[in-house]
C-alpha cells in the first residue's frame, strides 16, 4: 500500500526568465535571460516532492499521447513515483504551462488545459493508500464534480485526504457543497484562501477540515483544536519560488504520515517550501528527507488562542 495517493495536474513548465512585463507583439523577437524546461502541475509537483522526501507514492493524473506527455511520466518515474494509474488520452495533448518570472519571486501563469479538463472521477483508481491528496481542483471540473465522493471512498478505506485548490481562473471559488467535510486538510495560500472564504480572517472560516494556509516568506498559519499555530523559518534568498506551495504540500503531508504531529508537519513544509526555491522550477531542488529535517530543526513555531 503506498503513503500517498496525488491525483490531478501534469505538465511540463517552460519557464521563462527577464521578459519584460508586457512582451512586445508585431513579430518582434526578445531575448530573455534563461528559460528552463521542468515538470509542472501542482499534483505532478508534490507528489515527485513526496517521493524525494521518502514517501511511497502513486500518481493519478491525464496527460496526451505526444511528447510532453512522455516527458512528465518520465520525470515522475525517475523520482520512484508510481504512474502505473496515469491515463493518456488519445487526442487531446498534455497540457502546458509558461510562467514569465519577475525578479522578486512574482510571476505571471499561462496554462493550455489540454487534457485536464477532461479527466474525472472514473480514472481514479480504488488504491488503498494512507492519504489522499488533490490539487488544482479549479483546472479540472469533471474531477472536481465527483471528488466528495472520490475523498468518502478514501475516508472508508482508512485514508486522509487533503485538497490544495490552487487558484480559480474564472473568480468564482465555488467548491462542491459537500467537499470540505471529507476533507481532512486543506492546503492553500493566503489569496486562495480569502478567495474561498471572502474572509479576511480565513483561518477561522473554514468549517470542517483543517486549514494550513501557506504564506510565503512568512511560512504557515494553522488551526488545529482551538489552536493558532504558525511555522516561520529562516530567510532564504529564492533563486525561483514555481513549486514553493506544492513542495510545502509534500513536506507537510511527508512529516503527517510519518510522526502525526502537525508542529512537525508544518515545520517539515516550510522547510520543504524554502529549500525547493534554490533552483529553477518546481522539482530540481526538492529536498530529501535528511535535508528537510535539518533546516526544520531551525523553524520556530508558536501558537496561540484561536478564533
Amino acid at each position: 500500500m503506498p503513503d500517498l495517493l496525488v491525483i490531478g495536474d501534469a505538465n511540463p513548465d517552460v519557464l521563462v526568465f527577464g521578459a519584460p512585463a508586457v512582451p512586445s507583439y508585431g513579430q518582434a523577437e526578445t531575448l530573455v535571460s534563461d528559460g528552463v524546461l521542468a515538470l509542472g502541475g501542482s499534483a505532478a509537483i508534490v507528489a515527485h516532492g513526496a517521493a524525494r522526501l521518502g514517501l511511497s507514492v502513486a500518481f493519478a493524473g491525464m496527460v496526451g499521447r505526444d511528447a510532453a506527455g512522455d516527458f512528465v511520466l518520465d520525470e515522475l518515474k525517475s523520482a520512484g513515483v508510481d504512474v502505473s494509474s496515469c491515463v493518456r488520452h488519445e487526442s487531446l495533448p498534455t497540457a502546458l504551462t509558461v510562467c514569465l518570472n519577475e525578479a522578486g519571486g512574482d510571476r505571471a501563469i499561462l496554462t493550455s488545459p489540454g487534457c485536464l479538463a477532461s479527466f474525472g472521477p472514473e480514472h481514479v483508481p480504488p488504491v488503498a493508500a494512507a492519504h489522499v491528496h488533490t490539487a488544482s481542483y479549479f483546472l479540472q471540473p469533471r474531477l472536481a464534480a465527483g471528488l466528495p465522493s472520490v475523498f468518502e471512498a478514501a475516508r472508508a478505506r482508512g485514508a486522509t485526504t487533503s485538497l490544495d485548490t490552487n487558484d480559480d481562473p474564472s473568480g468564482r471559488w465555488d467548491l462542491q457543497p459537500d467537499l470540505l467535510a471529507q476533507c481532512t486538510f486543506l492546503l492553500p495560500n493566503e489569496a486562495e484562501a480569502v478567495g474561498l472564504t471572502g474572509s479576511a480572517d480565513p483561518l477561522s472560516a473554514f468549517a470542517g477540515p483543517v486549514p494550513v494556509i501557506k504564506r510565503g516568506r512568512e511560512g504557515c498559519v494553522a488551526l488545529w483544536e482551538g489552536a493558532r499555530i504558525s511555522a516561520r523559518g529562516p530567510a532564504l534568498e529564492p533563486v525561483d519560488t514555481v513549486g514553493a506551495g506544492d513542495s510545502f504540500d509534500a513536506g507537510f503531508l511527508a512529516g503527517w504520515l510519518r510522526t502525526g504531529e502537525l508542529r512537525t508537519a508544518l515545520a517539515l513544509g516550510v522547510a520543504a517550501g524554502a529549500l525547493s526555491t534554490r533552483g529553477a522550477g518546481g522539482t530540481a531542488t526538492q529536498p530529501s528527507w535528511e535535508e528537510a529535517v535539518a533546516l526544520s530543526h531551525s523553524i520556530e513555531t508558536t501558537s496561540s488562542l484561536g478564533a
